[in-house]
């Protein structure tokens, strides 16, 4: 289950979506603090229909904020802009003149936007080049964050105007983040990047060849120090698994309605050479947003997961995660209940092809993917067989204390930090259950938080931990669905898996499964596997990106040859 972590938030990505006739500039007010923030949204349409979008914050010399997703259906237009952790949630005007919505950012705040009758410009032209300085080039450096470690790279160039910086995050497949200010005195760097709430401030080495400073966001500063790139190998990820196209078999982008709940999942479907019909499956991603790819740190398990299975003979679906890249809807307000329902929709598509074998379509879920597999399996006779990957067996608050216990621990804290951070974890965990009245929640979380939590990330933290996502998962007991399932089960863990632990997670698992009357599963600890199922030193998240391989590759075997068995 991937751990609600304190990173640098520069998953940027612009996503696409169905397109409206929404295109063009919008600015819009914010009220905040007694601040008035203009605001203006540039969304483009391309040409097949599809959008994007960027955000500026004029009064912040923030401009060209990627917006991370867009989504627009029936006159709901939803944008996730993860770099300010930002949401809104409007309803497009019969006119198409105003978005009437909610901008939430640690609090709902109302905003409307308004159609420019104009294209706005608050971009500042390209700055012409000048003599190159000392310092240009590219400089990179790792940012320890404790429970992962993420590359930075600023390429920094002389202009007529002064000197320029954009950001690039290499293991989150992110480049060219405009910075809003690079600035330096004698030995002196500083380098602004107002749309994440960064900055970072350090000394240049008299060889020229290092900047040692400190990198803060949003009140948390973290040592970093940038060394002069010399090969731009240095900036190219290896990712050794990753397929390359041509494929051997047939690969489709389709779309299908989980109308209940008014998503459209958009998803890539993989068919193997030959005469069908195949076995099938649907492929379930972790927690948090998500693409079909279940992309991160540079890695894309669940291409690499998918390209494999379709090469052995099984079909392959797999999605965005509602309100993610290409699928509409909101994820921020949704449930580990609700996703399992995009799971039902993407079994209900797969019996409409007729490459697929309808008696044959099975799950393969990891981490909270590996939660919805049985709960689908439990009340959907449709589902032939599941594959729990790092799947848990006991409930959310078990698992996010004795998961924070394993981290630390494999990033090398000692016994008795590693237990006072556990007893305020359990305090603050129950604290949430327990209390119903939202402002004294809000109130004495503040409290506990307050001297451990930078200030300015107080309100993000608990946003998280009372959303209805978190709260569900706290509560919710896998058990309850596993001793209902009664089709084949394999479930894995990783032995070096630090997010769930395969020690307190595989036993109650197969307890459940037992009880169920299962006849037909299988519960396998692999060795030297993480959560990622990757082969790993320490398993500590801080390793996943470090990592060349994707998957391992007897993890691969291990789930196709035990789907084609079945």
């Amino acid at each position: 289950m991937k751990r609600i972590l304190t990173l640098i938030l520069l998953t940027l990505a612009a996503s696409l979506c169905r397109a409206q006739d929404i295109a063009g500039d919008w600015q819009g007010t914010l009220s905040a603090g007694g601040a008035e923030l203009r605001l203006v949204l540039h969304i483009t349409k391309a040409a097949d229909g599809s959008l994007k979008a960027t955000l500026d914050s004029v009064d912040q010399g923030a401009n060209g904020i990627p917006v991370s997703s867009i989504s627009l259906k029936d006159s709901k237009l939803s944008l996730g802009i993860e770099a300010v952790h930002g949401t809104y949630e409007g309803t497009v005007a019969a006119d198409a003149k105003t978005i009437s919505g909610t901008w939430t950012q640690a609090s709902a705040l109302p905003l409307e936007f308004k159609r420019a009758t104009a294209p706005v410009k608050t971009e500042h032209k390209p700055a012409k080049p000048a003599k190159p300085s000392d310092i240009d080039g590219a400089w990179m450096g790792s940012l320890d964050l404790g429970a992962v470690r993420l590359r930075v790279v600023f390429h920094i160039v002389n202009t007529e105007d002064g000197l320029v910086a954009t950001l690039d995050s290499p293991d989150q497949g992110q480049k060219g983040l405009p910075t809003t200010s690079c600035t330096r005195d004698g030995v002196s760097l500083k380098i602004e990047a107002k749309a994440i709430g960064g900055v970072f401030e350090g000394k240049i080495a008299a060889d020229l060849q290092s900047i040692d400073g400190t990198f803060t966001q949003m009140g948390s500063p973290h040592p970093l120090v940038l060394k002069r790139v010399k090969d731009q190998a240095e900036l190219e990820l290896k990712r050794p698994q990753n397929p390359v196209k041509p494929y051997p078999y047939r690969e489709e982008e389709v779309t299908y309605d989980n109308k209940p709940q008014n998503v459209t999942l958009a998803a890539t479907l993989t068919i193997p050479q030959g005469k069908g019909p195949f076995p099938a499956v649907v492929l379930i991603t972790g927690s948090g947003p998500q693409d079909r790819d279940e992309s991160l740190l540079g890695h894309k398990p669940f291409l690499v997961l998918s390209d494999y299975l379709t090469r052995h003979g099984i079909a392959v679906l797999r999605a965005d995660d509602r309100g993610t890249a290409k699928s509409t809807g909101n994820f921020a307000t949704g449930t580990t209940a609700d996703f399992a329902t995009d799971t039902e929709a993407g079994i209900a598509y797969l019996k409409t092809r007729a490459e697929v074998d309808p008696h044959k379509i099975g799950l393969i879920g990891h981490s909270e993917g590996g939660v919805i597999a049985p709960m689908i399996a439990a009340r959907n006779k449709d589902v032939a067989f599941i594959v729990m990957m790092a799947g848990t067996g006991v409930p959310g608050d078990q698992i996010l204390v004795a998961q924070g216990q394993a981290i630390q621990i494999a990033s090398g804290k000692s016994p008795e930090v590693v237990a006072k951070d556990a007893a305020k974890e359990k305090e603050m965990l129950t604290l949430v259950e327990t209390e119903k009245d939202d402002a004294v929640l809000e109130k004495e979380l503040k409290e506990k938080m307050a001297g451990d939590v930078p200030e300015a990330q107080i309100g993000l933290q608990i946003k998280q931990i009372t959303s209805p996502w978190f709260r569900y998962f706290l509560t919710y007991d896998p058990a309850t669905a596993l001793r209902k399932v009664t089709c084949p089960v394999l479930a894995i863990n990783g032995e070096k898996d630090t997010q769930v632990p395969p020690k307190q997670n595989l036993p109650p698992i197969r307890k459940a499964l037992e009880e169920a009357g299962n006849k037909h599963f299988e519960v396998d600890e692999l060795p030297g596997l993480n959560h990622l199922f990757q082969t790993a030193k320490t398993g500590a998240p801080a390793e996943y990106s470090e990592i060349e391989e994707t998957m391992s590759p007897v993890a691969l075997e291990k789930m196709s040859s035990w789907i084609v068995k079945q």
